[in-house]
């Protein structure tokens, strides 16, 4: 059996080996918030396309063109270098494209390459980066 792969309109970046794949539309801030999450601590896997590929029941993002590793788009500043790693293992998956309307959402999953990954929206708050982070790092209480 061959592995699938596709390539997504989408971000990621990547925390202590925990992979976070950012959809959305375009202006969406989905570069935005990956500069966020470099500032952060977190590393650059890929800015607005992502190659996703399904292994061995794991997700696993990359850049889709070498090219394009390390670097991220800042609208009003260009280009920019950033800390980057080739490839990461996906562990939450964000829409910036849907909004969270609830304060304690339930876990939502979707699915990509026939794979589940816990989904989140986007909430509508000031904290929600180092929220991020946090949650990458520790998880969350179910």
């Amino acid at each position: 059996m061959t592995d699938a792969s596709e390539t997504l309109h989408a971000s990621c970046v990547a925390v202590e080996g925990n992979g976070l794949l950012t959809l959305g539309p375009s202006g969406a801030g989905k570069s935005a918030l990956a500069i966020r999450l470099i500032t952060l601590g977190a590393v650059l896997v890929s800015d607005d396309r992502t190659r996703v590929i399904a292994t061995g029941g794991r997700l696993h993002a990359s850049c889709p063109n070498p090219a394009l590793q390390g670097l991220v788009e800042a609208r009003g500043l260009g280009i920019l270098r950033a800390p980057a790693v080739e490839s990461v293992s996906l562990s939450l998956v964000i829409d910036l494209g849907k909004p969270e309307p609830d304060r304690l959402p339930p876990v939502r999953t979707v699915t990509i390459l026939g794979i589940p990954l816990t989904l989140v929206l986007h909430p509508q708050n000031d904290h929600f980066p180092d929220a991020l982070m946090l949650y990458l790092r520790h998880g969350r209480q179910a």
